[in-house]
């Protein structure tokens, strides 16, 4: 199964909205790093990843994560996840991301509370 990446409308807070389905692997990593590229040129600061149709991210797919929200926090912002099930969601848990980029159950809104940037 491929990548697909989706615009969703924007969240409350005016953060651009992302909605990830499919596998997010080595080979679909590029294409999502470059849709971040391509925000961040466009001035976007902050950044709501919606991974709830997503089924697999292997570690490189967790460097797209990584890398996006420093890219955003050099300029002010963020990248928040939302949304992620299954083995999406015991690979977040397990490396700590889910906590670092606000996804978790005690945060309804990802985009409510700003967090420090990884690295």
């Amino acid at each position: 199964m491929t990548l697909t990446v989706t615009y969703a409308e924007r969240d409350e807070g005016g953060a651009a909205r992302l909605r990830l389905a499919g596998e997010l692997d080595m080979s679909s990593a590029p294409e999502l790093n470059a849709t971040i590229d391509r925000l961040a040129a466009a001035g976007e600061r902050r950044l709501l990843v919606d991974l709830t149709d997503l089924t697999f991210c292997d570690s490189t797919g967790i460097a797209v994560f990584v890398r996006g929200d420093n890219l955003a926090a050099a300029e002010g912002g963020w990248l928040r996840i939302t949304g992620a099930t299954g083995r999406v969601e015991r690979v977040l848990k397990l490396t700590g991301l889910a906590e670092v980029l606000g996804y978790g159950t005690d945060a309804p809104d990802p985009a409510a509370t700003d967090r420090p940037a990884i690295g």
